[in-house]
């Protein structure tokens, strides 16, 4: 058996959007309609004859809607074999018709947490009766049509008119599969919420990881590799992927993933002085922040501008022309902003290649969550890197203390390694970065790539010296040994900021004052693998 012909559907959606059109349609086609609650009173409300459940399970609604679908009635009706005699003489013997389409949409759980319902309302908002129903038309999918998202309800009814009434078992398969998606995701959100919020399981007993929405990308990290962007299922914040995209091409993996490492650390200005962040390959390589927008633009790309070519622009409050007519003057993949002013996206809009991306507010740089990474055979999963640290935790380890100026760029500097990867060495000076050493296996040369690329910024600027001479500069870990420091040192930089803690400490510490460096201790390391 392939095409069912629709002679009777089951309506019980939360999501009342395209109900009555579909009604309607199914209603010119002859198909009894069954409904429940409020669904059944939409229906009516729009002139159609609408069966309650009720009439099929000889029992009314009870518990306060808990018990009404859940009855062999239904469930008969969905899960019988038609072409098995013994299931079709059960149906004859006890009186059970056959339902052919079940559309249903679940109460919003989602909608509820989000909106900061009290438990008992959250509890309310549990759905049984239509996840059941759900499963059972879905598993019986060779006799039974479900559909579970009203975006889908135009190919329904396409299919009936292309059918003759009757849908197809490749459309059942799809719709069984995304039917089962649906309870799936729809369970995760339940169980996310008993663990974490319920019960403040950092690590629950199972750990469900889900999404909706692919948006298949052009290709992953390689030509030769597939990817795409889900969104995520249940209460989340606002990133990237929910980010509005006003012109350019279509966002590729690694652009997705070089915007998100620039909106993490320019998040973390947000409601500061204009801020620019320029990421290429998941690391900064320039960080100012300044009285204008224009400004720190001018400051971050002199910290490395021939990284920042085909780099990702993050920026901490409304885009205006101005900048963009800096930024415009060098070719830059995606462009980031909570908002962008009309004379901007009027410079932009003659890029017709660079991606600009509206994304309102800016994430909490110290919200909660979980990381996860997947390794072969397995998930390690983390809490997020939420930790901060401020001034008044900072132990001063040298003989010298750092000065207010010194303080600051120290805090600065600190802000931008935690966002580079490890082994990670930033310098920075007047609230702008002067050198970036990222992902080296130690952090010696992280510190002397970091002093290459400020002396190549002052040979490219004319500037009398490179701006690490009197900078100040963070170590995302302990420096091991001194030789990380020193290079630091000889770089220029005054001021040095760093977890401490290395078995070494008493030695770096006194190359430190040997040198005449303040060095401060913040206890606490910032790796980024």
């Amino acid at each position: 058996m392939t095409d069912v012909t629709i002679k009777r559907a089951l309506l019980s959606v939360s999501d009342k959007s395209g109900l009555v059109e579909l009604g309607q349609a199914l209603g010119a086609r002859g198909v009894e309609l069954v409904s429940t609650g409020g669904t059944a009173k939409a229906l009516r409300e729009a002139g159609l004859e609408v069966k309650d459940v009720s009439d099929l399970t000889g029992f009314p609604e009870m518990m306060d809607g808990r018990v009404k679908t859940l009855h062999p009635m239904v469930h008969g009706g969905l899960l019988a074999v038609r072409d098995n005699p013994e299931h079709s003489g059960a149906m004859e013997e006890h009186g059970i018709g056959a339902i052919d389409l079940v559309v249903v949409n679940l109460y919003p759980f989602e909608a509820t947490v989000m909106r900061g319902a009290e438990r008992p309302e959250i509890i309310e908002n549990i759905d049984i009766g239509g996840p059941s129903m759900v499963r059972s038309a879905a598993k019986n999918h060779q006799f039974v049509t479900i559909v579970t998202d009203p975006s889908d309800y135009a190919e329904l009814l396409s299919e009936l008119e292309g059918a003759d009434g009757s849908t197809s078992l490749d459309f059942r398969k799809r719709c069984a599969a995304k039917a089962f998606a649906a309870t799936a995701a729809y369970d995760s959100m339940i169980s996310q919420w008993f663990g974490f919020a319920d019960q403040q399981q950092l690590f629950p007993d199972f750990l469900a990881v889900n999404g909706k929405a692919p948006v298949e990308l052009r290709y992953g990290e390689n030509p030769h590799q597939k990817a795409a962007l889900y969104l995520p299922v249940g209460p989340h914040g606002r990133g990237i992927a929910q980010a509005e995209q006003l012109q350019g091409k279509a966002l590729s993996y690694n652009n997705y993933n070089d915007a998100d490492a620039a909106l993490e650390l320019c998040a973390e200005f947000a409601g500061g002085d204009p801020a620019v962040v320029i990421v290429k390959h998941a690391n900064p390589c320039g960080v100012a922040q300044r009285g204008t927008l224009a400004e720190a633009w001018e400051e971050a790309l002199t910290c490395d501008s021939v990284s920042a070519f085909g780099g990702i622009v993050a920026v901490n409050t409304e885009l205006d022309g101005a900048t963009a007519e800096a930024i415009a003057k060098i070719f830059t993949e995606v462009v980031i902003a909570p908002s962008v002013s009309d004379e901007a996206r009027e410079v932009f809009a003659k890029k017709k290649n660079l991606r600009l991306l509206v994304t309102g507010d800016l994430p909490d740089p110290r919200r909660g969550g979980l990381a996860v990474k997947p390794i072969t055979g397995g998930l390690l999963v983390q809490s997020r890197d939420s930790a901060t640290i401020t001034e008044d935790a900072l132990k001063v380890v040298t003989e010298r203390a750092p000065t207010s100026q010194e303080l600051k760029d120290c805090l600065f500097a600190w802000t931008v390694a935690r966002h580079v990867k490890s082994n990670a060495i930033v310098y920075a000076k007047d609230g702008a970065t002067a050198g970036i050493g990222a992902g080296q296996m130690n952090r010696r040369d992280s510190s002397r790539i970091a002093a290459m690329k400020a002396a190549e910024a002052a040979e490219t600027y004319g500037w009398d010296a490179p701006r690490t001479q009197g900078s100040a500069v963070a170590s995302d870990a302990f420096f091991p040994f001194a030789d990380g420091l020193l290079a630091a040192a000889e770089a220029g930089a005054t001021a040095i900021i760093q977890p401490g803690g290395s078995i070494r400490d008493d030695e770096v510490i006194a190359a430190a004052n040997e040198q005449g460096l303040a060095m401060v201790f913040t206890g606490m390391r910032h790796f980024r693998h």
